[in-house]
């Protein structure tokens, strides 16, 4: 048997310590859950060092931080403890890697940390965007009002992002079956019509030729190009995590016709909104640049804003700052102008952020609009070219029967 010094949460969120005997760590680990338990660090005597149980699955879904928010919200304006706000939010939250977080943050509060500094240590699930607008909330005592806005913008901006990603998946999946049931027709089907050709030993049509060629070369070398695809698409993963992989796909993503409209009125909307709440609750201009940049999710965005972010700290003025990126359209920068010389910036660029909002939405659906037809051609063209470059050829000698 070996004896074990652990730290734990129990179900009322008290901090527990102490040391449990057992053949080996996962046994240990077991019956300290079947306690209700949650541990956060388990060691042996013999280990040096304590083996901190941080269980990180990814990060944690919008929508379950916009149902915290919410659940924060009402707690608050009920005049509930810190302490009991996030213990009862976290016995009844349903995703792991959250209720871990918020469980560490009742252990933090109670230690006497600020609910600001407990959220810092977990940047995985809490932005600095969320954190720096809590720790405004904290400061001016409005944390409900924070939370309540927090719960509003970021359910916006789940919306929004969710419907410009849908409207991707259709043309997606249609061009995937597509590319599909064209590699099932060159591979099994094309191949036998290919030898009747062959064996009537006529002329056969350019475009013939090129899809018997086609055919022969994935009945051939198909698996090695699907194999080439594959290991290409992990290269690529891999590339698109490095600062410059995300930098170049990023600005391919902008340059995609309609599309890279899409996405750049996607992430004005997500510039105008942040920038708008966090000036709306006091944070400094620049910090507010900075965060922005953290969370904006595209790399030359980030880049923009952090240039201008080192040119507002220089001294010039946010809309001098922003009139030398063409990235950014002329017509934010002059209402940004407009909202330095009036001092509502918060609000011009609130109005911006839901105007980007409308545009995004009103191209989400034209384009929804618009896939299921060019689809249907593109499938007719691709299928009836296909069919036709084989089949015209049998007709001729059917004709010369």
């Amino acid at each position: 048997m070996t004896l074990f010094k652990y730290s734990a949460i129990d179900r009322e969120g008290n901090e527990r310590k102490g040391e449990i005997e057992a053949h080996n760590q996962d046994i240990a680990i077991t019956s300290l859950q079947e306690r209700g338990y949650i541990i956060s660090a388990i060691k042996s005597n013999e280990q040096g060092n304590l083996l901190e149980m941080n269980i990180t699955l990814g990060g944690v879904k919008t929508k379950d931080i916009v149902i915290l928010s919410k659940q924060l919200s009402t707690l608050f304006e009920a005049q509930v403890s810190a302490l009991r706000v996030f213990r009862l939010i976290s016995a009844e939250t349903e995703s792991t890697v959250l209720r871990e977080a918020l469980n560490d943050v009742a252990a933090d509060i109670s230690d006497g940390s600020s609910i600001t500094n407990a959220l810092k240590k977990h940047p995985k699930v809490f932005s600095n965007f969320y954190v720096n607008m809590v720790a405004s909330g904290e400061e001016s005592g409005k944390l409900s009002e924070t939370f309540t806005y927090l719960a509003e913008y970021l359910d916006r901006s789940y919306e929004l992002t969710s419907k410009a990603k849908s409207a991707l998946v259709y043309p997606s999946f249609i061009i995937s079956v597509f590319f599909m049931v064209m590699y099932l027709m060159l591979t099994m089907v094309i191949p036998k019509i290919a030898k009747i050709l062959t064996d009537a030993g006529q002329e056969l049509p350019f475009a013939t030729k090129i899809t018997i060629g086609l055919s022969n070369f994935l009945v051939d070398y198909g698996l090695f190009f699907i194999a080439g695809l594959i290991i290409g698409g992990f290269f690529l993963f891999r590339y698109s995590k490095t600062d410059a992989g995300a930098t170049v796909l990023d600005d391919l993503k902008l340059r995609i016709p309609y599309v890279g409209d899409l996405y750049s009125r996607l992430y004005l909307a997500r510039i105008a909104g942040n920038v708008s709440m966090m000036l709306a609750s006091g944070i400094s201009m620049v910090k507010t640049l900075e965060n922005t940049a953290s969370v904006v999710d595209n790399k030359i965005f980030e880049n923009v804003l952090n240039q201008i972010t080192a040119d507002v700290s220089g001294g010039k003025s946010v809309s001098d700052a922003m009139a030398v990126h063409p990235e950014l359209p002329g017509i934010l920068t002059q209402m940004v102008k407009v909202g330095e010389e009036t001092g509502r910036i918060a609000n011009v660029l609130d109005t911006m952020a839901k105007f980007y909002e409308r545009e995004v939405i009103n191209a989400v659906d034209t384009l929804v609009g618009l896939i299921e037809p060019i689809m249907i051609v593109l499938l007719g063209v691709g299928v009836g070219g296909l069919l036709a470059s084989v089949l015209m050829p049998i007709y001729n000698i059917t004709g010369t029967v």
